[in-house]
C-alpha cells in the first residue's frame, strides 16, 4: 500500500517509530538495529514500508533502506515466520550478514536471533538459497553506479566464496572484501592476498 513515508521522527522505542507525516503521526514496527540508526526526534527521515492487513490489525513495518525490505519481504515467506520473526532477524544481523548466512548454511548465525531455533534456521535456508545472491551484498539499488565492472562483481564474490571455503565466517569474509580499495585489473587472486590481509585486524 505505501511504498515508503518521508516524516519528522515524533518518538523512538526499541521497536517503534512514530513518524509524522502532513500533521499525521504514523506507528511503525522497526527492529532494535534500525532503531540505534534514526536520527533525533525532530528530524526528517524516509523509511521503506511493509503494510500488513489482517481482520483484526493494520500494521506497518519500517526500513531504512530498500535493501532491508527486499530482504524482510523473502524472510516472512518462510513457513512459521511472521513479520516479528522478521524484525528479530534484522535486528540480530544486517541483511548483508543475513545473505551470506543463507548462502553458506549458517543455520547457528540465525538462530541467534530472539524467538528462532535451529530448525526454523535451516528452513529459511532451504526456501531462501535460491533467493538470493553474494553479488546483492556488494551492489545498493539505489546508488548502483557504472564504476565497478561485472567482472570485479564476479570477482569480489568469488574472493568471498574463497574464504568462507578456507573457513573464515561468512560476515568476516564479506567485511574483508568491502574494506578493499578495488581497481579494475585486480583479479580473484588479488582480491583475496589484499583480504586475508584485512583479516588479520576483524
Amino acid at each position: 500500500m505505501f511504498a515508503y513515508l518521508k516524516g519528522e521522527v515524533a518518538d523512538i522505542s526499541e521497536d517503534n517509530l512514530v513518524l509524522e507525516v502532513n500533521h499525521i503521526g504514523y506507528n511503525i514496527k522497526i527492529s532494535s538495529s534500525i532503531a540505534a540508526l534514526l536520527p533525533p526526534i525532530g528530524e526528517e527521515v524516509k523509511i521503506y514500508t511493509y503494510t500488513l492487513v489482517r481482520e483484526d490489525a493494520f500494521s506497518l513495518y519500517g526500513f531504512l533502506t530498500k535493501d532491508d525490505l527486499d530482504i524482510f519481504k523473502k524472510v516472512i515467506t518462510v513457513s512459521g515466520i511472521g513479520p516479528k520473526g522478521g524484525l528479530a532477524i534484522l535486528s540480530a544481523m544486517t541483511a548483508d550478514d543475513l545473505r551470506l548466512a543463507i548462502i553458506s548454511g549458517d543455520a547457528k548465525a540465525i538462530s541467534k536471533a530472539p524467538g528462532i531455533g535451529a530448525k526454523t534456521a535451516e528452513r529459511l535456508i532451504l526456501d531462501l538459497k535460491d533467493k538470493v545472491s553474494i553479488e546483492d551484498t556488494f551492489v545498493n539499488k539505489e546508488t548502483r553506479t557504472q564504476m565497478e565492472t561485472s567482472a570485479l562483481q564476479d570477482a569480489k564474490s568469488e574472493a568471498v566464496e574463497a574464504l568462507t571455503a578456507l573457513g573464515y565466517s561468512a560476515s568476516d569474509a564479506l567485511k574483508a572484501v568491502k574494506q578493499i580499495v578495488l581497481t579494475d585489473d585486480m583479479n580473484v587472486e588479488d582480491i583475496l592476498k589484499a583480504a586475508l590481509k584485512k583479516m588479520s585486524f576483524l
